[in-house]
């Protein structure tokens, strides 16, 4: 019932406190942002990056309020991807592959398995790793050998982020005996898990890459089996087909979070640049403070207009995965569909962009040749070229024209 004033009219409703996480997460990007030069030439495993993610209580973002969790919802995160990924996208690609990790459950199992594993995910404050993929035909498969309890787990996996530093890891396996497609967890410390870690990666050297041997690793049937993985396309249903464009898009956010770093820091050092004498210009045509410099305003036009327009297809994008995720099992096959459609744009608008404009900033601010990289904004352009290999435009496109042509749907795939 509304509150009444000593007049008996009515007063106006308490408001509602602002939620903390945009605060917490600009306070967190700072901090990253202070050291993130030295941390990325260092490439150190991300131990004390992911207990700052940790202190801050991101980890559980995604997961339910009780008891431990934070309960956010998808927009949120993908704020939270792209701010971090702007001050560190090593740690911004961390937290993506976790938030879609710490959902796995939820796009696959049932509501209340879901509800139990993601309380345990913030209980225990853990960083999720691995992979959901299970790669159809690969010599290093992993596989599952049954036994009394549960089975056992085998194999090597390649990871672009999280393994050396992951409290647990995800993975899609296969049972030996039934070929079911299981989604497990395990704990990269158990003795037969032999981590190894990519130390020499062109970019996004903090993410904590590299591979795992499983050699006989216990995988209890009632604690380390979350839920099974569908075999192919015609067992999987809208909903579960969200967990790969989750991904996709978290990492779009990265992407995004990328160019908008980038274009900061470069835009502060041509700010700070030295004046150039007029006499060393065409005809002292030019002011003298570099900023001043008609073609490098014109070229921050350009690269700024990118970046709006990167911004507004992966917000469209993100706001159609929200939806569609809040519809849960009753996701349309054309709901999906057109989902897809403006993840894929998100993906590849966010890649070109984010190449071109890293690449464009190292000419602007005379970085390219310098072989001390004393700007750091090298790490920009290293750490794009290794994110958008991960994801080839090619078949994003093709799927997007075979749409837009052909009304043809993407499709359904729990690969990502």
């Amino acid at each position: 019932m509304p509150k009444k004033s000593a007049d008996g009219q009515s007063l106006p409703p308490t408001p509602v406190e602002e939620t903390p996480w945009p605060r917490i997460v600009r306070e967190l990007a700072d901090d990253l942002a202070t050291d993130a030069i030295a941390r990325e030439r260092t490439g150190k495993s991300p131990t004390d990056e992911v207990s700052r993610l940790r202190e801050a209580g991101l980890l559980a973002l995604l997961t339910p309020t009780r008891p431990a969790g934070r309960g956010s919802d998808w927009r949120t995160a993908c704020a939270v991807v792209r701010e971090t990924a702007a001050a560190d996208s090593s740690m911004g690609e961390l937290l993506a592959r976790h938030y879609a990790l710490t959902w796995s459950t939820r796009f696959f199992g049932s509501a209340g398995t879901a509800e139990r594993h993601e309380a345990r995910f913030a209980e225990e404050h853990w960083l999720l790793g691995g992979s959901i993929d299970v790669p159809a035909g690969s010599p290093t498969d992993l596989t599952l050998a049954p036994t009394g309890t549960g089975y056992l787990l085998g194999g090597r996996r390649s990871f672009t982020a999280g393994v050396t530093v992951a409290d647990r890891l995800i993975l899609g396996a296969t049972c030996t005996k039934t070929g079911d497609l299981l989604l497990v967890l395990v704990d990269p410390a158990d003795p037969g898990a032999l981590v190894e870690a990519a130390n020499e990666r062109i970019g996004q050297r903090l993410a904590g890459a590299g591979s795992v041997d499983f050699d006989n690793v216990p995988v209890s049937s009632a604690d380390h089996v979350l839920c099974a993985l569908p075999r192919d396309e015609h067992t999987t249903s809208p909903f579960t087909a969200l967990a790969p464009l989750a991904l996709r898009l978290l990492l779009a956010h990265v992407a995004l979070g990328l160019t908008e770093g980038a274009l900061t820091e470069a835009r502060d050092i041509s700010r700070t640049a030295p004046p150039v004498p007029t006499a060393t210009t065409m005809g002292g045509a030019y002011a003298e403070r570099p900023s001043d410099d008609p073609y490098l305003l014109l070229a921050y036009g350009e690269l700024a207009i990118g970046s709006h327009t990167a911004a507004t297809v992966v917000e469209h994008a993100t706001q159609a995965l929200a939806d569609a995720v809040a519809l849960g099992p009753e996701l349309s096959v054309d709901h999906h569909a057109d989902v897809a459609v403006l993840v894929s744009a998100a993906e590849d608008v966010t890649g070109r962009t984010a190449v071109h404009t890293t690449t464009r900033l190292l000419e602007l601010t005379a970085d390219a040749d310098d072989l001390d990289g004393r700007t750091g904004l090298d790490r920009f352009w290293r750490n794009a070229r290794v994110l958008t290999a991960q994801t080839p435009s090619s078949h994003r496109l093709r799927d997007i024209g075979d749409n837009f042509l052909n009304g043809a749907r993407a499709p359904f795939t729990a690969r990502a």
